[in-house]
Order: structure tokens, then C-alpha cells, then sequence
């Protein structure tokens, strides 16, 4: 080992010239996957850090429809101060303005940690001690929406109310990605002036607690579990202060996390070139130690020992990269995130980048370095000519399996949810087969194509077959870049397709909520004689929480990640003695029209199967702290882009027509009457309050659209990577080029026609990878859309044809460039020295 540290120390005394391309490829992949789970991580430790203040104590219980018992807030105000919170939407009017706000009526004590910043200062004080008035404290988005200044009047329901200030942040907002309308905060005393709580209105009263610093928040939770294990309430704890956010920042890192996996693996194609083209380059003088007695492990030890270095130097960029990239991120999207992210060094990240790093440098190192050891020195002097098919042997065989599959244990270790991991890991695994087997395959048509009368076409399509072509790299690099464009391309444009354009035609205005019971029939006979009325629809609507899977507490139930969500928070109920639309029986039978027997639901037959359950199972669902145990009767497949009113869970009549509820409504009016419409409904119901559609798909589309532009960042790391690749297989044989140019320029071939000959093949090469890579980009989008997001599938030209006129003109320019410095050489020399 010492000979060959001496032999490798010595030959990178002349520097890196032969691993520019190593180091970038394996730095831009270690650089990504860095840089997102640093971010993710800092976004995380900031969540904990603020935990407190998110969640507004330490302890939250959250109810449905009714506030807590005065038994039960005294045991609360035992263990700690104690504030309580209702929260529910509903519209305020000034003037002719009518918009939906986010009403959270607070006490004396809130808020329990941090401060509600307003402006001007002291908004809170001013909201407390407005004396016998009524005040309100608005988002400043919604002063402006309302043409409100502090000091105007804005009436709430039944209630006027005085501007005291416009909210400027309030420290326990921000854990939900989406919210229909902004906040409006007003004095618990004052709630009850507004009218809107009536039997069966949809409020959330929330309890925060804050505890002394000896007593342990999930001792208290645990305790109030045993203690009222029926009350229906939802408890957390500054330990799961904001699980969706959580898991909505998990799953975004694992995505943008493969992604950046596949960068380092489209660099692992480079990284095999980088090495392969060096180890070209220094035949002569591999052989030359050989001839001179350096046994094979020697030689292969001074290379590898170079390719460590070379490894360890681009790791190391990648690292530095991916632990400041973080700092920039923060600065650019950091006011958009509900809490300030703890930007610093996180050791877990940067050590997973770093092992993907070493592990993808053996996987792809191993095989070409396999080849100095075992081609003997006589065959080294001829291998440019007549190159040498070499296996490395079993213990480099097994050392590159080793690596490779380390790479996809390690995938699947790191990631939240390994089943979508191992998914990726086979798709990776098939991508690399695939592509590499697309590579032989233009080579070997091109080797069968007829012999064409033109000779530029002729010899481009004879350069795509011959020894030492850059097809396989070419397709295998620039195809899996281009596959993922395409497939992010695809699905991105499905979404935005299916938020704005694609809404469907009969979709429903207006949303209509918390209508009471002994208002339905007046509300259908205001909504049906309005002008401009098309169709609308009514459904009776209640809350409740899944408490039991087939008899199993939820929290000892086996439940898969993507179904999580419906046990969260409360799901919408209601109870139908026909099938809604929108909606399609896949399992089961409808109840009859008269049903009244015991308790039967229909479920939604995806969240039943991410729950383990089917047609005879039991749910049990706490309703307004009753536990309803029913037996699933069908399942539902719900095309909830149909946008008409469903339900994951629906009762057969005869279980809850007893309970306090509200109801639901649609309506469908002509663009004309449609401020007409909402104006004559909010004034006659002053409870009731309406959502506009559009507003609620441009709150979705804001979200998807902050999603998309973090994807498409990735996919063009991505890119990237197989462009360093590209380049790094034109330089690769950039001398054969030379040698070619020359040869051809002193047979009497003009500049032109060796231009066109190598542009030609080029050209082709392009078009070839950008077929493959549209195909297999399209049928990866459509898995992703249908298998991993449950979404309707569309196919859309216009992302692949982009796509493939990228691939063309990106190899087209660099084949341009590398041909261009090669007609540039003088003959003689070359001719001297070949």
C-alpha cells in the first residue's frame, strides 16, 4: 500500500484536470440531498422550538360543536391556567363588502405564550378594555378587502363591531397550508351578540393549558384519557403540536430527497465515465508499471486511491454546499413559513448525504477500476484500438453489489414512508436497466440501418455504432434527466389542469355552511327563485371523530400513512337514503330508501383501504361524545374533483337525525348574480356563511403552486447532472474526434460536410434519447398521478414535446461545440503524433 500511496500521491501532484466531471457530478447530487434534509431539519427544529407557542400551551383539548364541560374545565384549571378559544367561520359585512372570515373569539387569558402583534401597537389591550363597544381585531388583508381603516365599524353576525387594529401575527396560526378567509379576533363576552351559535354550528372550541415546569405535558394528557375516555375530544401535546404540518414537511423531504437521489445516480453515470476516461488516458502508464513488475492489486490500489480522493474532494463541495444552502432558502422563503427555521449545522443530513456520496462512487467506480487490474500490460498498449471486454473480479464484483445495494437500503432507511422508498428503489433499479438497454438498442439499429447514399448521414449514423461511441452514456445520462422532467412536467400540469382549467363545467359557485335546521326550507325557497340560479343541493351535516377501527383504538390500530389523515381531526358525517353524486358503489349494497335498522355507514372505499377495512367491518365515530358503532354497509370510490357534496363517512337514516346538526348547501348561479346572490343569503341568514369556489381552488392552487416550484428546482438539479454527464461523454471523446476531423479533412471532406456528419449524429442521438425518455417520463407521471396521488390522469403534449425539443437542442449544441474545437486542429500535428 505504501508503493501505491506513493504512485497515487504523485500523479495528482498535477491536479484534477481527468476528474473535473467526477467532482461536480458527485458534489451536485451530495449538494441536494444536503441541502433538503438540512432545510427539512431546520424547519422541524423550529416547529419544536415553537411547539409551545403553536400550540398555544402545553396541553390543547379540542371539541366539536360544544364547549367543555364546567366539571371538566375545572380539573383543568387544577393543574394550570387555563384559556379558552372558540373558532369558527362566518362572514362580515361592511357596507356593500361581504367576505369570509376566520372567527376566533378569545378569552381574558389568551394568549397563554407569545403575543398577537398588531398595528398599531397594543391592539390586544385595546380589544380587552373597549369597555361596553364591541371590538374586533381584523388581518390587514381583510381591512383592505372591505376598504376598512382602525376606528370603522364591520358588523359580524348579528353584532357590530369597532376596528381596534389589524392583526399582524398571531403565535399560534400557521400550522394549516390552507385557509379559506382571513382572521378576525373578538372577546369570548362578545360571541354570543353575533347570533352564530346555535345547536349543531360547526365551532371548534379549543383549551389551552399551561403547566407548571415540573409537570410533564403527556403525564397530563395520558391522564385526562383515563379520566374521560368517552368525552370526544382531541387532545395534543407540545410533543405533536402540529402533526400535519410535520408530516406534510416529512413527505415533501422524502420526495425532493429522491429526486436529489436521482441527481447523485444520474452522476454515478458520469462518475463510471470520469473513471473509465482517466484510466484511458493512463494506459501507457499502467502499462508501463506493469511491464516493470507492479503486480495488479498494486495498480488498482494507486487508482482507487486516487478515485477516494477524488471522492472525498467532491463529498466535502457537496457538503459545504448543502449545509449553506439552507441560508439561503431561509432568506428567500422564509417569511412564508409558519415558523422561523433553526438554520445551523445538522450532523444527520449532511452524514446521509455523505454516505449516498461514497456509496454511489463505489457502485460506479468499482467495475471501470476493475479493468487496470486484470487486462495485462501487452493488452493496455493496443485496448484504444481493440478495446478489451475485462470482468472485474468476484471481490470487486461483490464490492460494487455491496454498494449498490447499500444505496438502496440506505434510500429506504432514511425515508418516512419506505413503501413508497422501495417503490423508488425499483423504479431506479428499472430506469438504469432500461436506459442501458436503450443505448445498446440505437447502437444496435444503427448498425442495421440500410446504407444511405448521403455520406455525412451516412458516417453520423456509422459514429452512432462504432468502438468507444458516447451513445450508451448519452441515452442513459440525458434519458434519466429528461425522464424526470417529463414525469414532474406532466403531473404539474395535471394539477394546475385540474385546480383552474379543469373545473368541472356543472361545479357548484358558492358552499354554503351552518345553515340551521328550521332555516332549510326558507334558504332552498330565497336560493331557488333567485335569478341566475341553475341547480343547488342540500345535505344535513354534523362532526365526528373515528375512535375505533373494527373495534381497535386508533392509536393500536395498523393504519397506512397515505389514510393518517382521516383520523387526524373530525370528519364531516350526514346521512342519506339515496347515494350521493359524485360517488360510485365499488364493494356492497345500498341501504333501502326506508332504512331504519341498526347503524350502517358507507365508506370511502380508498381511506377504508389504507385502514385495513371492507364490507362487514365496524367504524365506531364519536358524535358530540356519543360513540356510534356501525357496520360498514359499501364503499364509495369519490371523484371528489366532481366538486359535489360528499362525505368520507355516510349514515343510513335512523342514527343520527336526533343529534344537533347544520346543514350544507351548493349552489350553482350565473357569473352575473353571483355578488347578488351571496348578498341576499348573508343578509336574510346572518349565521350562514358562504365559500366561494374559485377562492377555495386559488387557495389550493397557491399551495401547489409553492409544491411545483420547489419540484421543478430539483428536477433541473436533476437535468443537470445528466448535462455534466453529457458534456463529460462528448469530452470523453473529444481526442477521437480530433483524430476522425483530420483524417477526414486530409481525405478531402470540406468543414462543412464533417459539420453536418457530426451534427447529424448528434441529432439523432438527441431525438432517439428524448423518444425514450418521453415514453418512460410519461408512464412514470401517470403512476405518480393515479398510483401515489389518487388523481385523474390527462395525457398533455405539450410538456414532452418541450421536453424533447430540449433534448435535441442541448445535445445538437454541445455535439456543436465539441466538433467546432475539433475541425479547429491543425493536421500536422495530430498526424505526428497520432
Amino acid at each position: 500500500m505504501s508503493f501505491a500511496l506513493t504512485i497515487a500521491r504523485r500523479e495528482l501532484r498535477t491536479g484534477i484536470a481527468g476528474f473535473r466531471l467526477f467532482v461536480a457530478c458527485l458534489a451536485l447530487g451530495v449538494a441536494a440531498i444536503a441541502a433538503v434534509g438540512s432545510f427539512a431539519a431546520a424547519v422541524v427544529a423550529g416547529l419544536d422550538a415553537d411547539a409551545r407557542r403553536l400550540l398555544g400551551g402545553d396541553v390543547e383539548i379540542r371539541l366539536i360543536h360544544r364547549p367543555m364541560e364546567p366539571a371538566i374545565r375545572a380539573e383543568l384549571e387544577a393543574l394550570g391556567q387555563v384559556s379558552e378559544v372558540a373558532e369558527l367561520r362566518a362572514m362580515a359585512r361592511a357596507g356593500e363588502y361581504r367576505t369570509l372570515v376566520e372567527l376566533k373569539a378569545v378569552d381574558e387569558a389568551h394568549p397563554l405564550v407569545g403575543a398577537v402583534e398588531t398595528e398599531p401597537e397594543g391592539g390586544m389591550a385595546a380589544l380587552r378594555d373597549a369597555g361596553p363597544g364591541r371590538g374586533v381585531l381584523l388581518d390587514s388583508s381583510l381591512l383592505a378587502r372591505l376598504r376598512l381603516a382602525v376606528g370603522d365599524r364591520v358588523r359580524i353576525g348579528e353584532a357590530d363591531f369597532t376596528v381596534r387594529g389589524a392583526i399582524a401575527r398571531e403565535p399560534d396560526r400557521g400550522t394549516s397550508a390552507i385557509t379559506l378567509g382571513p382572521p378576525a379576533l373578538v372577546r369570548m363576552a362578545d360571541l354570543a351578540a353575533t347570533g352564530l351559535i346555535q345547536p349543531g354550528s360547526l365551532v371548534a372550541w379549543r383549551y389551552r393549558l399551561a403547566l407548571p415546569d415540573s409537570v410533564r405535558a403527556k403525564a397530563v394528557a395520558a391522564q385526562l384519557e383515563a379520566a374521560h375516555p368517552d368525552a370526544g375530544w382531541r387532545i395534543r401535546t407540545v410533543d405533536n403540536a402540529a402533526p400535519g404540518l410535520v408530516s406534510f414537511i416529512e413527505r415533501l423531504r422524502l420526495y425532493l430527497t429522491l429526486v436529489g437521489l436521482t441527481a447523485l445516480l444520474v452522476g454515478g453515470v458520469g462518475i463510471a465515465n470520469a473513471v473509465e476516461a482517466f484510466l484511458e488516458r493512463k494506459q501507457t502508464t499502467i502499462a508501463i508499471l506493469k511491464c516493470l513488475g507492479a503486480p495488479g492489486g498494486t495498480v488498482l490500489a494507486a487508482y482507487f486511491l486516487q478515485v477516494a480522493a477524488m471522492a472525498a474532494i467532491g463529498i466535502a463541495a457537496g457538503l459545504v454546499a448543502g449545509a449553506g444552502l439552507p441560508w439561503l432558502l431561509a432568506a428567500a422563503v422564509g417569511d412564508q413559513l409558519p415558523v422561523e427555521a433553526r438554520i445551523g449545522i445538522y450532523p444527520a443530513p449532511l452524514a446521509s448525504a455523505a454516505a449516498f456520496g461514497l456509496l454511489t462512487t463505489l457502485a460506479f467506480a468499482l467495475w471501470p477500476l476493475g479493468r487496470t487490474r486484470l487486462i495485462p500490460a501487452a493488452r493496455l498498449f493496443r485496448d484504444s484500438i481493440q478495446p478489451q471486454r475485462v470482468r472485474p473480479g468476484p471481490l470487486l464484483l461483490g464490492g460494487t453489489a455491496a454498494a449498490a445495494i447499500g444505496l438502496a437500503v440506505l434510500a429506504v432507511a432514511t425515508a418516512p414512508e419506505r413503501r413508497l422508498a422501495l417503490w423508488y428503489v425499483a423504479g431506479a433499479v428499472a430506469a438504469l436497466v432500461i436506459f442501458h438497454l436503450a443505448g445498446w438498442a440505437v447502437m444496435r439499429i444503427a448498425r442495421a440501418a440500410p446504407r444511405l447514399r448521403r455520406p455525412a448521414l451516412r458516417l453520423a449514423i456509422a459514429n452512432i455504432h462504432r468502438p468507444g461511441s458516447p451513445a450508451p452514456s448519452v441515452v442513459l445520462s440525458l434519458g434519466l434527466g429528461l425522464t424526470t422532467l417529463v414525469a414532474v412536467a406532466l403531473v404539474q400540469a395535471n394539477m394546475d389542469r385540474q385546480v383552474s382549467e379543469a373545473m368541472p363545467a356543472a361545479a357548484p359557485t358558492f358552499f354554503f355552511i351552518d345553515i340551521q335546521a328550521d332555516q332549510a326550507a326558507a334558504f332552498d325557497a330565497l336560493v331557488d327563485a333567485h335569478p341566475g340560479v341553475e341547480r343547488h343541493a342540500r345535505v344535513p351535516s354534523l362532526r365526528g371523530r373515528i375512535t375505533r377501527i373494527g373495534g381497535v383504538p386508533i392509536d393500536q390500530a395498523k393504519v397506512a400513512p397515505e389514510a393518517e389523515w382521516a383520523l387526524r381531526n373530525e370528519r364531516g358525517l350526514t346521512y342519506a337514503a339515496q347515494p350521493p353524486d359524485g360517488s360510485e358503489i365499488v364493494a356492497g349494497e345500498w341501504w333501502p330508501a326506508d332504512y331504519r335498522g341498526p347503524p350502517l355507514i358507507s365508506f370511502d372505499a380508498e381511506v377504508a383501504k389504507g385502514l385495513g377495512l371492507g364490507v362487514g367491518d365496524t367504524l365506531t365515530v364519536n358524535v358530540l361524545g356519543r360513540e356510534v358503532t356501525a357496520r360498514i354497509a359499501n364503499l364509495r370510490r369519490i371523484r371528489w374533483t366532481s366538486l359535489a357534496i360528499n362525505f368520507t363517512i355516510l349514515f343510513a337514516p335512523g342514527t343520527l337525525e336526533g343529534a344537533p346538526q347544520t346543514h350544507i348547501a351548493t349552489a350553482r348561479v350565473t357569473p352575473e348574480q353571483e355578488t347578488a346572490l351571496l348578498t341576499a343569503v348573508t343578509d336574510r341568514f346572518v349565521n350562514v356563511s358562504a365559500i366561494r369556489v374559485r377562492d377555495a381552488l386559488d387557495a389550493v392552487g397557491g399551495v401547489l403552486g409553492q409544491i411545483a416550484a420547489a419540484t421543478r428546482a430539483t428536477a433541473a438539479v436533476t437535468l443537470a447532472a445528466g448535462l455534466l454527464v453529457l458534456a463529460g461523454a462528448f469530452a470523453a471523446g473529444h481526442q477521437r474526434r480530433v483524430r476522425d476531423a483530420v483524417i477526414l479533412k486530409v481525405l478531402g471532406a470540406t468543414r462543412h460536410h464533417v459539420l453536418v456528419a457530426y451534427l447529424a449524429e448528434y441529432g439523432l442521438l438527441g431525438l432517439a434519447t428524448a423518444t425514450i425518455a418521453a415514453a418512460f417520463g410519461t408512464l412514470a407521471g401517470w403512476f405518480i398521478l393515479t398510483g401515489v396521488m389518487r388523481a385523474p390522469w390527462t395525457f398533455l403534449p405539450l410538456p414532452v414535446l418541450g421536453t424533447a425539443a430540449v433534448a435535441v437542442l442541448v445535445t445538437l449544441a454541445m455535439g456543436f461545440a465539441g466538433t467546432w474545437r475539433a475541425l479547429g486542429r491543425k493536421p500536422a500535428p495530430i498526424l505526428r503524433n497520432p
